[in-house]
């Protein structure tokens, strides 16, 4: 059960996370304006409203969430300390940790808000806001392939000399099947593949050889449609695609790329594991904000500010570093996301003891 101190605080700390995101987003706005006015010039002002600032708001907001986060917790509880109303609370007899409840409750708040955004509604949206900036900022589409080899199924290697993704066509097409002792049962070639939706592919000019009881029989043809478990994005992978992916779609990719034995899935790893691992840190930042500010000090709050953004921005930093060895394959993406929050869950741990003797 809350109290009215326990709502007071709630809706202090709800309502200067707002103001600092809606703050911070009017910032950002002019800074990517000034930025992309050439861009924002060429394309329609539909599309620059709709397609993209409606979708890049709640991205940007969400990417800096534990930011924000923090910042409110300093900037509110700095404010009630200078006015003296932490003294009041606990004079009562309210322990720290009991002061410590409406806070972790204003966390869950915005974790819960921030998983569920970063989970399932921000990345369909950001599948316009990226095809966007694909036509009217800087074109990172993958639209061609060369070379292409992979795994399709078990004992099912398929390989492309070039594939066009403007056309949805390959050429030079071979798919070849193995048995459990690793020999080869059937081998279809063709000329060129056309994709069509999900598995559903095309051959043309097309040549299926099953080898069968030491015998070969050979099918030919001009076109024939078939079922390929692969599509164009299994092999044509850009750097922004992590983020069009909701978490269950992005955990199945990842599980059958890498039963396909596909390497460069760094980038999709790392976004799956900072999903959950931005949601923890609304608790750990959360907890060293509260610490950091709960009692008065002779510098006021601009101390407690300037304290509490450099240890957001150095926790920013920290991740984007650990990331960066992620995704260059120096550790595992599980590692790197959750270090920042290791070290951090430490120093929390540590400021609340000192806060609260």
């Amino acid at each position: 059960m809350f109290k009215i101190l326990d709502k007071y605080i709630i809706r202090k700390f709800l309502g200067t996370y707002i103001f600092a995101i809606i703050l911070l987003l009017a910032i950002v706005v002019m800074f990517d304006v000034n930025e992309k006015f050439d861009s924002f010039i060429k394309a329609p002002l539909k599309a620059t409203v709709f397609d993209y600032f409606l979708n890049f708001l709640p991205y940007f907001a969400n990417q800096f969430s534990p930011l924000f986060t923090f910042i409110a917790v300093i900037f509110f509880t700095s404010k009630l300390a200078q006015d003296s109303e932490i003294i009041a609370m606990l004079s009562t007899g309210m322990s720290f940790r009991r002061l410590l409840r409406p806070y972790l409750f204003g966390a869950t708040v915005i974790a819960g808000l921030t998983f569920v955004l970063s989970a399932y509604i921000i990345p369909p949206a950001n599948v316009k806001r990226i095809d966007y900036t694909n036509t009217y900022v800087k074109n990172k589409r993958v639209d061609y392939g060369s070379n292409i080899m992979l795994m399709v199924a078990p004992g099912q290697i398929a390989y492309m000399n070039r594939y066009d993704n403007i056309t949805k066509t390959g050429y030079k097409f071979s798919l070849e099947s193995f048995d459990s002792e690793k020999r080869l049962v059937s081998r279809l070639t063709s000329q060129s593949i056309r994709w069509d939706t999900l598995y559903s592919w095309t051959v043309r000019d097309y040549v299926k050889r099953d080898f069968r009881d030491n015998r070969e029989y050979i099918d030919k043809g001009h076109s024939l449609d078939t079922t390929i478990a692969f599509e164009p994005r299994d092999f044509l992978i850009s750097s922004l695609d992590h983020e069009k992916m909701t978490t269950p779609e992005l955990a199945e990719y990842i599980k059958r790329q890498k039963g396909r034995g596909v390497a460069n899935i760094q980038s999709f790893e790392v976004e799956n594991e900072r999903r959950y691992a931005m949601t923890a840190a609304a608790f750990i930042l959360t907890i060293i904000g509260m610490s950091l500010s709960v009692k008065k000090v002779k510098g006021g709050m601009g101390l407690n500010i300037g304290i509490g953004l450099v240890l957001s921005f150095s926790y920013i930093l920290f991740m984007t570093i650990t990331q960066t060895f992620a995704l260059s394959g120096l550790t595992s993406a599980m590692v790197a996301m959750w270090i920042p929050n290791v070290i951090y869950s430490i120093i929390a741990v540590v400021l609340y003891r000192r806060a609260s003797v």
